[in-house]
């Protein structure tokens, strides 16, 4: 898991990294209002507690599950998203409070 943001810019350089791949920053949209754009999708569990199904997210991303697997593992090294198991299956949800934290460094390292 990434260490607290105000630890230095290679913690700041990792969150970029995650966030500069196109479909990363896309799914990163698409989870701050899961309800919105997973709606198509029935629900395995709470979207909002728990997060998106990593097959719905494949899904709508229309890229391979080894594709979305190594993308999700990415943003969750950064600590962007928080994964649950219900199942078999893994939930992605943002950590938003790490967003928050990720904001104000950029507004003071920056």
């Amino acid at each position: 898991m990434a260490t607290a943001v105000g630890s230095g810019s290679s913690d700041l350089i990792e969150v970029f990294k995650a966030l500069g791949n196109p479909a990363r920053l896309q799914i990163m949209q698409w989870l701050k209002d899961p309800d919105k754009h997973f709606s198509e999708y029935e629900p395995i569990a709470d979207r909002q507690s728990v997060g998106v199904c990593v097959t719905h997210i494949q899904a709508k991303s229309g890229l391979a599950q080894s594709t979305v697997s190594s993308y999700m593992s990415t943003l969750e090294r950064a600590g962007l998203v928080h994964p649950t198991r219900v199942g078999k299956w893994t939930h992605y949800r943002r950590d938003e409070e790490r967003l928050a934290q990720v904001a104000r460094a950029i507004g003071t390292t920056l």
